[in-house]
């Protein structure tokens, strides 16, 4: 009977607004579950490393495609907005001897703030001229953080930023990665949980209806202007986050980590995942930052067997992610998500067709 029902019926709204519908969601859910609690028990330092980075660009992701995704508001800055959160949080703590939790707090209403100043232009532009005007946000902070002598030590060397400390708890180096496996992982699923909670209310509506025709949505009593900035504001709160955890985990700041490649890198994590998907985000977070690594892992695995690939790493791998955006959208512009949700369908429609 399951192979082939028409769809998922509700007989209440509770139901329907269930995060979960169906037991393969609920079982896809545990296996989920079970293989985040078993990552950092299973995996060495190295993997567990590029999985914490990892986790911090999801919430980075989701935070850019509620914006980009669901807002349809284009934007270019996130590689500025993260550079604000990681200098706030990294200075607060650090100089205004504030508690990690807070000066991170601190960082999410800073950036959150100068999200909502900067998204001021979406009210008149749009498409192209908007992207030149988030770009031109982009370029202006990274100035700021590269000529500013306060966001730097007194020697010129990059702000340093001493070990993650919470009242009696401290990360320690020998369970380095470890400890900070579990507070990324709680701050992404958060992050997840709270962008899947936005857009089932009116608030995250008014978003999507924007995206769809501002017009219309106007003309419904959507307040626009309050939805646009707004939704650049969130946006910006959650890269923010995501700036203040980078800084807490690399325990330095410097400019040179929030260039306009990482804006790029960010969008091209909702391209592939999935504009408008939050489960994209995800998708497209571990896609894009896993492409470098087994490129490396390739590379150096035929290395010496061509003379000079080594060399060419960088060029190679700018080849890649190009190519890898390009084929997304001419093979499956709705991305890794829209992928996912056939592969699902096949199966559970499985012999006849979709």
């Amino acid at each position: 009977m399951a192979a082939i029902a028409t769809g998922v019926y509700f007989r209440s709204y509770e139901r329907e607004f269930a995060l979960r519908h169906t037991r393969a969601q609920y079982a896809r859910l545990g296996l989920l579950v079970l293989a985040a609690l078993a990552a950092p028990y299973t995996l060495d330092n190295y993997w567990l490393s590029i999985l914490n980075t990892i986790l911090i660009a999801v919430v980075g992701a989701v935070g850019l495609n509620i914006l980009v995704g669901f807002t349809g508001q284009i934007s270019l800055g996130q590689g500025g907005f993260l550079a604000v959160g990681a200098f706030t949080s990294g200075l607060l703590y650090m100089r205004a001897d504030l508690p990690a939790p807070l000066s991170i707090a601190c960082a999410v209403v800073v950036t959150a703030g100068l999200g909502a100043l900067f998204g001021l232009p979406a009210l008149r532009l749009k498409g192209l001229y908007l992207a030149i005007a988030t770009l031109a946000s982009q370029e202006i902070i990274v100035f700021v953080a590269r000529r500013a002598s306060f966001l730097r030590e007194e020697s010129g060397a990059p702000l340093s930023v001493d070990r993650l400390h919470v009242g009696g708890f401290e990360i320690t180096r020998e369970y380095f990665e470890f400890q900070w496996y579990w507070i990324l992982l709680t701050c992404a699923v958060l992050a997840v949980l709270a962008a899947r909670n936005l857009f089932r209310t009116s608030l995250g509506r008014s978003f999507m209806a924007v995206r769809d025709q501002d017009i219309a949505a106007a003309a419904m009593g959507v307040n626009v202007t309050r939805a646009k900035v707004t939704a650049f504001a969130m946006s910006s709160g959650f890269v923010g986050l995501a700036g203040a955890l980078t800084a807490h985990y690399t325990e330095t700041v410097t400019w040179e980590s929030f260039t306009l490649e990482v804006s790029i890198l960010y969008l091209a994590m909702i391209i592939v995942g999935g504009l408008g998907s939050v489960a994209g985000s995800v998708y497209g977070a571990f896609f894009m930052m896993l492409v470098p690594v087994f490129l490396n892992e390739a590379i150096g695995a035929v290395g010496e067997s061509v003379p000079g690939l080594v060399s060419r790493v960088p060029a190679i791998e700018n080849a890649v992610f190009g190519l890898v955006i390009i084929g997304f959208l001419l093979a499956e512009p709705r991305g890794l998500d829209r992928i996912w949700q056939r592969m699902k369908d096949y199966i559970r429609f499985w012999p006849f067709r979709y």
